[in-house]
């Protein structure tokens, strides 16, 4: 038998290929959209795909199942509780598929969806009796258990959904012997959950000893702290969970559309339309000049989370990125099913600079935004005109240590909040590093406020200067 898990940090996803070395025949379980790496590796090892497993309907990207079968003409399987535009095979409670040397045994456990699945796995050639692993999906994490209020608006309550998945855990997973190894879909930093561990593999009975949602309770006790202070959901999960359910085009399709090159006139003309100007450089490039209302989320952190939590996957976007890195800004919006993009500024902000006339011209279309250090930032705090200091963090964060006298208003909050904040006075922005706080400043100077500062570095930069905080 043949497992390997593949991980994709920027959306904290965990995607994998089990493969039987006798038949050469392989399966892919939450692929994400851009499918080449499991192509390549079925290449490379001499495996045919013939299946494609979906433990859920994912609400934080958009799966590769699509694609994959277009490219293979695997089949898709999904829980049998599912409800798709799409042929699939439905994986029903206590059924299997047997390929040569592996079986792949299904449990429904629906908690964090209905339809939700866990796929256990043997390796027969070594154990017929014992599962070597089990796929958990999103109902069962390292350290956490999956949430259950995503599915609102479908009708289901999180309160039924939480009493599901206290029935999938006792009454199904925590049955599985403790050495089996427990692969999630999802790792930490990702907002299906809200205690999810760095590890990306343990066993059942690591977290039977460890994982606080596994504590000896009851039914009603589990569903209390299963739907308790559960963060605010990223409002692009119910589009791409719904995605996940039609037969859509393929991200090659999108690419072909989003990769179309712009003259400078053509981007200004679309934004003049409504098309969104994303700049996707990193903050360092971007403050200093930038086009006036485009908004920055570089490639260099949690891009696509960042752009499906703030941006409307509907609205058209124009990129504007490092050269060489459009078709990289463009796959990356694919993933979560951003896939009205118009085209990129073709030569990237060069080609701004360089139309010097325009420049002259209309000054008004390129801005620059204030960079501020942490010793600069203390400067300011302590001047007779201090700035208000704006933390876009989360409130635990700011829990853990915040600047005296600073505001909290978290980053996916703050378009909906801008009235609370004073548009005659200085605002310094900051978060953890600078790069949420960035996104919040060109955010803050498209809308208006036209003396928002990021502080680089951010709270990183305040403790690494060993200046006070409130903890």
């Amino acid at each position: 038998m043949i497992l390997k898990q593949y991980y994709l940090a920027c959306l904290s996803h965990a995607s994998y290929l089990v493969a039987d070395e006798r038949t050469r025949t392989a399966v892919i379980v939450d692929p994400q959209r851009d499918v080449d790496q499991y192509l390549a590796d079925a290449k490379e090892r001499g495996l045919s795909i013939r299946h494609v497993f979906l433990t859920h309907f994912h609400a934080d990207f958009v799966a590769g199942h699509i694609e994959l079968t277009e490219r293979t003409g695997a089949t898709i399987h999904i829980g049998s509780r599912a409800q798709a535009e799409f042929a699939f095979e439905p994986m029903r409670d206590g059924e299997s598929l047997t390929i040569g040397d592996v079986r792949l045994s299904f449990l429904e456990t629906p908690g964090h969806t209905p339809e939700g699945v866990s796929i256990v796995v043997y390796d027969l050639a070594k154990d017929a009796r014992n599962p070597h692993a089990v796929l958990t999906g999103d109902t069962l994490f390292i350290g956490d258990v999956g949430r259950p209020d995503l599915m609102a608006s479908a009708g289901v309550t999180a309160a039924e959904l939480a009493g599901a998945m206290y029935d999938s855990l006792h009454g199904k997973l925590m049955k599985l012997p403790d050495d089996t190894l427990v692969y999630p879909a999802h790792g930490a930093g990702s907002s299906c959950g809200k205690n999810l561990s760095k590890d990306t593999v343990s066993t059942i009975g690591a977290q039977r000893t460890h994982n606080y949602a596994l504590r000896p309770m009851s039914r009603d006790a589990f569903v209390e702290m299963a739907t308790r202070a559960l963060p605010d959901a990223p409002a692009y999960f119910a589009y791409d969970a719904t995605l996940n359910r039609k037969q859509r085009p393929t991200l090659d399709d999108s690419l072909e559309d989003a990769l179309e090159p712009l003259s400078l006139d053509e981007m200004l003309r679309l934004q003049r339309d409504g098309t969104l100007v994303l700049d996707v450089r990193d903050p360092a490039e971007f403050e200093p000049a930038h086009l006036a209302g485009s908004v920055n989320i570089g490639l260099g952190g949690r891009f696509a989370s960042w752009v499906g939590t703030l941006l409307d996957p509907k609205q058209s976007v124009a990129i504007i990125a490092s050269a060489g890195r459009e078709r990289e800004a463009a796959l990356r919006l694919g993933r979560v099913g951003f896939d009205a993009v118009a085209g990129y500024l073709d030569g990237g902000f060069d080609v701004v600079r360089k139309h010097a006339d325009l420049m002259r011209e209309r000054p008004e279309l390129v801005r620059a935004i204030e960079r501020w250090d942490a010793d600069a930032f203390e400067r300011a705090i302590a001047s007779r005109d201090a700035p208000l200091v704006l933390d876009v963090r989360n409130p635990g964060e700011w829990n853990d240590a915040h600047i005296r006298g600073s505001v909290l208003i978290p980053l996916a909050q703050l378009e909906a909040r801008t009235s609370e904040l004073p548009r005659d006075k200085k605002i310094a922005v900051h978060c953890a590093s600078g790069y949420r706080s960035s996104i919040a400043t060109s955010l803050l100077e498209r809308a208006g406020f036209a003396k928002a500062t990021n502080v680089v570095g951010g709270m990183n930069a305040w403790h690494a200067a060993s200046l006070p905080a409130v903890t």
